[in-house]
This record gives C-alpha cells, sequence and structure tokens, in this order.
C-alpha cells in the first residue's frame, strides 16, 4: 500500500505517524501523572479526615446522618464498622438537600489500611476510600466522591485530544510545506530528465548546490549528462565522419572502376583485333587498377590505424629514414633544390610507415607546388621529441585549408590532385602514422608564403619510459 504511494506523501504520513505516536506517549504520561498526583492529594486529605473524623466518633455515632464533621465535604462518606458489620454510617448532604448522595459500594470485607477507589451504588460516580483501624479493633472507613477529580481527568482528556488533533494538523501543514520546499529540486531534475528524454542534450539541473543531498545529486547528474553529451558529440561526429568516408571511398573507386570498364568495353568491341587499341587498353587497366591498388592500401592502412592496431615498436634512426626519403625525391625530381639538415635522433616505432609519411610529404609538395620551387628538410630535437619539418617556398595555404588539410579526402586543389592520382589520403596518412606512434602533426602556412609541415615524434629514451 505505501509503495503506491508518492514520496511526497510517504514522507508526510510517516512525519504524522511519528508525531502521533509521540503526542499520545506525552498525553498517556500526562494524564497518568495528573491522575496519580490528585488521587495522592485525595488520599491525604482523607487522613486529615480521618483524624478529624475519628475524634468526633470516639464517643458514638449520634446526630443525623448528614450532619457534617468539621472539615467534611458535601458527599463525604463516614463509617464505623465492627469486623465487617457496619455500626455507624454517616454521610455529608449537600447544601440545601433533604439527603445524601448515593453511597460508595463498599466491599463487605476490608483490611486496614487500605485505599482504594470503588463505584457509587447507584453506578453515577465514584469515590475514594481510606480505611484504618481505630478504637481497639474497630475499622473507620472514610470516602470523598472523585466527581472533581474525573471531571478535571475528563476535561484534562479533551483538551489533550484537542491539542493533539490541532498539533497532528499543524505538523501535517507545515510537513507538506517543507517536503514540497525540500522536494522542489528533485522536480527540477525530474523535468531536466523529461527534456533530455525527449532529445534536448543541453539541458542540465538548475541551482544544484552541494550543501544538500539533493543538490549534491542534481551536481551529480549534471556532471553525468555532460558525460553522455560529449559522447553523443562524438558518436554523431564519428558518424559523419564515417558517412563521408564511405562516401568519398566509394566516389574515388568508382573512377578507377569506370576506367577498367571502359577499357574492357573496347576490348570488347574489337580491340582485341587492333593491336594499337589492345595495347592502350592493357595498359589503361594495369594503370587504372594500380590507382584503385593504391587507394584500397591507404584505406586499409588508415582503418588499422583507426582500430587501434599496433605498430612494430622497434629502435629508428630517423635522420637516416628522412635522408633516404630525401635522396629518393632528388632522384625522381633533379630539378627541384632540396635542402637538408639533420641531427642524430632516434625513435621507437614502424620503420616502413616513418619512411612512408616523410615520402608523402614530399609528394605534396611535388604535387602542389610548380617544378623548382625550393624545399627545406630538416630533422632536430626538441624537447625530448624528434621533430621532421619539410618547409616549401609554394603558393601556401589558407587558414582554413591549413585547418583541414589533414582531413581525409580533402584536397586543395581537386582538378591537380585528380591530374596526379591523389585522393586527398596522403597527408591523412601521415596524421594516423604519426598519431600511432605518440606523436602529433602540424601545418603552418600563409597564403603566397609557401607551407611548412611538422611531424613531432617522442624519442626512444622517452618512449621507453
Amino acid at each position: 500500500m505505501l509503495g503506491r504511494l508518492s514520496l511526497k506523501a510517504r514522507l508526510v504520513l510517516g512525519v504524522i505517524v511519528l508525531s502521533a505516536i509521540g503526542l499520545a506517549f506525552a498525553d498517556l504520561a500526562t494524564y497518568a501523572s495528573l491522575r496519580s498526583f490528585l488521587i495522592q492529594r485525595t488520599d491525604e486529605s482523607l487522613v486529615n479526615l480521618t483524624r478529624a473524623a475519628r475524634h468526633e466518633l470516639e464517643h458514638g455515632c449520634g446526630g443525623p446522618d448528614n450532619r457534617p464533621f468539621p472539615g467534611a465535604s458535601p458527599g463525604d462518606f463516614f463509617q464505623i464498622r465492627q469486623g465487617d458489620e457496619p455500626v455507624c454510617t454517616k454521610q455529608a448532604a449537600e447544601l440545601g438537600a433533604t439527603e445524601a448522595p448515593s453511597p460508595p459500594d463498599l466491599p463487605t470485607t476490608i483490611t486496614p489500611p487500605a485505599a482504594f477507589t470503588v463505584d457509587a451504588e447507584d453506578g453515577e460516580g465514584r469515590y475514594r476510600v481510606h480505611a484504618e483501624e481505630v478504637f481497639g479493633g474497630t475499622t473507620l472507613v472514610v470516602a470523598t466522591p472523585l466527581d472533581d477529580v474525573d471531571a478535571t481527568l475528563t476535561r484534562l482528556l479533551l483538551i489533550m485530544l484537542l491539542v493533539t488533533v490541532v498539533v497532528l494538523g499543524a505538523l501535517a501543514a507545515l510537513g507538506l510545506w517543507v517536503v514540497r520546499l525540500g522536494l522542489k529540486p528533485l522536480g527540477a531534475v525530474e523535468g531536466t530528465a523529461a527534456a533530455i528524454a525527449a532529445g534536448d542534450l543541453t539541458r542540465r539541473v538548475e541551482r544544484a548546490e552541494p550543501r544538500t543531498e539533493v543538490g549534491r545529486l542534481g551536481l551529480a547528474l549534471n556532471a553525468m549528462l555532460g558525460q553522455i553529451e560529449t559522447a553523443f558529440k562524438a558518436q554523431e561526429a564519428s558518424e559523419r565522419k564515417l558517412r563521408r568516408f564511405v562516401a568519398d571511398a566509394s566516389h574515388e573507386l568508382r573512377t578507377p572502376l569506370a576506367g577498367i570498364r571502359a577499357y574492357a568495353e573496347l576490348f570488347r568491341r574489337g580491340a582485341d583485333r587492333r593491336p594499337d587499341d589492345l595495347a592502350r587498353a592493357m595498359e589503361g587497366i594495369t594503370r587504372e587498377s594500380k590507382r584503385m591498388s593504391v587507394l584500397v592500401d591507404d584505406l586499409l592502412l588508415l582503418a588499422r590505424l583507426d582500430e587501434g592496431r599496433p605498430l612494430a615498436r622497434e629502435p629508428v634512426e630517423l635522420d637516416e629514414v628522412v635522408s633516404e626519403a630525401v635522396e629518393t625525391a632528388q632522384a625522381v625530381e633533379p630539378g627541384r633544390p632540396i635542402s637538408f639538415d639533420a641531427e642524430p635522433a632516434a625513435v621507437l616505432g614502424d620503420r616502413e610507415r616513418l619512411r612512408q609519411i616523410v615520402d608523402n610529404l614530399l609528394v605534396n609538395v611535388r604535387s602542389h607546388t610548380p617544378e623548382g620551387t625550393p624545399v627545406s628538410v630538416r630533422v632536430a630535437r626538441d624537447n625530448g621529441s624528434a621533430l621532421v619539418e619539410v618547409a616549401d617556398q609554394g603558393p601556401g595555404l589558407t587558414t582554413e585549408q591549413a585547418e583541414r588539410v589533414f582531413e581525409r579526402f580533402y584536397r586543395v586543389d581537386e582538378s591537380r590532385a585528380r591530374a596526379s592520382g591523389g585522393v586527398g589520403l596522403g597527408l591523412s596518412i601521415v596524421a594516423a602514422v604519426a598519431q600511432a606512434h605518440g606523436g602529433s602533426v602540424a601545418a603552418e602556412s600563409e597564403p603566397g608564403q609557401g607551407a611548412t609541415f611538422r611531424i613531432t615524434l617522442p624519442l626512444a629514451s622517452d618512449a621507453d619510459n
């Protein structure tokens, strides 16, 4: 049943129940204490009344029954017993009354000393009775009505019930207000969660403070939501990159496949019977196949690097690798002046992949700068890192181009890249391989002032640590 109630209702109900139990115990204690006090005071008055009555009754029980003794109040009852037999009974009547009230319903046997409570004979009221031995074996019984005591206790009981009801009502109202105020941040959490479930990942719990439990819950929820939003953004960015990657790869593969299909169609139309056409068709098929193989190899390399597959980890003299790449570039393009400056720098990594990224940088220079444009290549040690720098004096890059130049399938010059067979993966491979070695890449350039590409790799001693 309680499980169906809201947290607010359960908290208020718990406050009311605990308060009711506490007030009930307090009322019972107050009632019992006052009752005991009144009965004790009544017993003391009966003792005093017994002394006065004993003096009056020493010489017998003469006079009318309703004649009060000194100090007796209306309704007080006196009886002398010899054994269990009453020998004299008197009861003070109300002023102006002709008859005394109903006497107490005394037991047949009373063993003094004794103090007890009995009902009136007619059942309308109660008496407090005191009995003690007097006159050598004679028992004097004195009783007084408890009407005033019962009226006081009844009035007290009514007052306590009324106060209890009022206090419980006030506690319920105050508890409801306090609970609502305390749980108000939970409403904000609920609203934030609903907004996030609807797709708004930017929502946060407002005014979350560490001073309260609910505030700390809001702070924790905000931190969790920040991580979720970051993860969703990363996932969306990854999905966008994947879609773009697949689309670009499909587009790039379509070109050589279309060329192969065209040459195959030329062969089907009779090129096999014409030696010149046959040679041209075979050469075209071979060229486009090589181009497609290069593209597929590059894509497989990037896929492996994306999956985090480890590369070879062996000592590599980076200055020697760069020197070999520079010699190859000079042999491919003898007319381009290339200056080379290097100091010894050893790194841990895959020699073939490191050679590949240096080659890619030099191929990029040949593809995007005019023939004869000077190039400088440098290998240096800088703050515990090995630095490979390739700088040209070509047309340079804009700020946007420099920021995007390492993106996959990004081409600064679409027409020149296609004419030279590039598809925009060379610099992407440079960035991916450098990062796989624990390094980084950067491009600095301004239009008309050339471009500088820089690879930073940890030295072998730092990589070991």
